[in-house]
C-alpha cells in the first residue's frame, strides 16, 4: 500500500462514523416527534444558556431530551407533582435568538428549584393542562 492509503482509509472511516452518528440523531429525532405527549422546548441551564431537546410527558414525570444526541435517556426528569407553574412571558430580544421562533418563556419550579422552559404557546396549554390534571398529592387534596 502507498503513502496516501491509509490516512484516505482512515480519513473514510472517519467520515463514515459522523455519517452513521447524524443518521442515528435523525433517526431518534424522528421516533420522538412521531410519539405521543412529546413537544419541542429549550432549556435554561443555570448558566443561563439555553439547550433545544424535546420534553415527553409520562404518566409521573415531564421528561427533558437533548436534540443533539443518541442516548435515550433524558438529559432532565421532572417529578409531575412537585413541578409547579409560575406563569409564562414572551422571549426576551436577547433570547429570541437563542430559542425556537414564537417561543414563549415558561417559569416553572420543581421542589423550589426554578426552571425555564421555551416552548410554543400551544404546547405551554397542553402542558399547564398536565400539571393540572395530576394525580392526588396527599390525603384529601388535589394538586
Amino acid at each position: 500500500m502507498n503513502e496516501l492509503g491509509i490516512p484516505v482509509i482512515i480519513l473514510a472511516v472517519a467520515l463514515l462514523l459522523l455519517i452513521m452518528m447524524l443518521g442515528a440523531m435523525g433517526v431518534r429525532r424522528h421516533q420522538l416527534r412521531r410519539a405521543l405527549g412529546t413537544f419541542d422546548a429549550s432549556i435554561s441551564t443555570t448558566s443561563g444558556k439555553w439547550m433545544m431537546g424535546v420534553c415527553r410527558y409520562t404518566e409521573t414525570e415531564l421528561e427533558f431530551l437533548r436534540w443533539l444526541s443518541v442516548t435515550p435517556v433524558p438529559r432532565n426528569r421532572f417529578v409531575r407533582t412537585a413541578l409547579q407553574i409560575n406563569g409564562w412571558r414572551e422571549a426576551e430580544p436577547d433570547e429570541r435568538t437563542r430559542i425556537q421562533p414564537g417561543a414563549v418563556v415558561v417559569s416553572l419550579s420543581d421542589g423550589g428549584e426554578p426552571i425555564l422552559l421555551a416552548m410554543d404557546y400551544g404546547s405551554y396549554t397542553g402542558l399547564r393542562s398536565w400539571v393540572e390534571a395530576g394525580p392526588v398529592a396527599g390525603v384529601g387534596t388535589w394538586r
